[in-house]
């Protein structure tokens, strides 16, 4: 499961990025050419977007790679699936249905990233690696089943 949670971290952090980083750095009426949607969005909302997806995107990689701080993990992914919540209501009530389809893929890989790193394979910090590491015994049992087994 850790492997598959990796991947869909990687691949959604550098989707989210690449995505952020258009609409930070692009024209605002470059953006409105190239989607209709983006140019019925105020400059100021876009760009907050943008930055949301940025800082989503390295929260779903740099904190679980670093093992510091590693709670951001799910929580930048929730809030990436929020992102992705919030943009498929935008295009429900503009009757663009033709668009949900990425939202709700992406919204459900950052929900699922959400989960897996908060119940299914969490990360430990950096600190706290090395003191699960040690509390191993022979054969991989840990202390306390050694001590119950007693």
């Amino acid at each position: 499961m850790k492997y598959v949670l990796w991947a869909l971290q990687i691949l959604l952090g550098l989707a989210f990025l690449g995505a952020g980083f258009m609409k930070l750095s692009q024209p605002y009426a470059a953006l409105g050419e190239q989607m209709a949607w983006m140019g019925a969005v105020p400059e100021p909302l876009l760009r907050f977007i943008g930055l949301a997806e940025v800082l989503g995107g390295l929260g779903l990689i740099l904190p679980a790679a670093t093992r510091i701080q590693p709670w951001l993990t799910p929580l930048a992914a929730a809030g990436l699936a929020l992102v992705m919540l919030l943009a498929a209501l935008f295009h429900v009530a503009r009757g663009e249905l033709s668009l949900l389809a990425p939202n709700i893929v992406l919204g459900l890989l950052a929900t699922f990233i959400a989960y897996g790193r908060r119940t299914l394979a969490p990360i430990l910090p950096r600190g706290q690696v090395a003191a699960a590491s040690s509390a191993v015994g022979p054969a991989g049992s840990t202390g306390a089943a050694r001590v119950a087994s007693a």
